[in-house]
């Protein structure tokens, strides 16, 4: 941590996508927004929608659209089954990938799960000069996500790099009269 940084909090929102839960029962959308507040960052939404294409995509491109939300992070629907269709939704919307996020993610849980890990699609993304980042639906893998990649990473005194610097930087092509790559 660089001490010469003060802390920029950010605005977060939090979607979970489910076919079952509600907010009285969403442990994995309360571990996140517990630890994003706890990290002295805002709640800027919170959602649950259904494992639906369309459902999960309006949510997320809403809040990409809007000046208080600085990262979207979603919980559920990255699995194999039929109903698992975030990163379907998602990904197509990404301008660009971060498949680090996706190594990183299945880095720390191999350490806890083994090769179960390969049964998860974890992926992030920038859309609309958004960070978008695609978890699990356990509380232990939001918990694996927000400990070991993301507090860090959205913390401006983390060194020698964070998403916050660059944060100003997402939409250059734009700017530029561009289209990103």
């Amino acid at each position: 941590m660089a001490e010469d940084r003060t802390f920029i909090p950010l605005g977060i929102a939090v979607l979970t996508v489910s076919d079952t839960r509600t907010l009285a029962d969403d442990r994995s959308g309360d571990t996140l927004v517990e630890r994003l507040e706890k990290a002295g960052h805002r709640l800027a939404d919170r959602r649950i929608v259904t494992d639906d294409v369309e459902a999960i995509r309006d949510a997320v491109t809403a809040w990409c659209e809007r000046d208080d939300v600085d990262v979207v992070i979603t919980t559920g629907g990255t699995g194999f089954t039929g109903r698992d269709v975030t990163p379907e939704a998602l990904e197509p919307l990404f301008e660009k990938r971060m498949d680090g996020f996706s190594a990183v993610f299945h880095r720390i849980s191999y350490d806890k799960i083994g090769v179960s890990t390969i049964q998860s699609r974890a992926t992030g993304g920038v859309i609309a000069a958004t960070f978008v980042f695609v978890l699990p639906g356990s509380p232990g893998a939001c918990r694996d996500g927000w400990d070991h990649i993301l507090e860090a990473q959205l913390d401006y005194r983390h060194k020698p790099c964070n998403f916050v610097e660059i944060m100003p930087r997402l939409d250059e092509h734009l700017r530029r009269g561009g289209r990103s790559a």
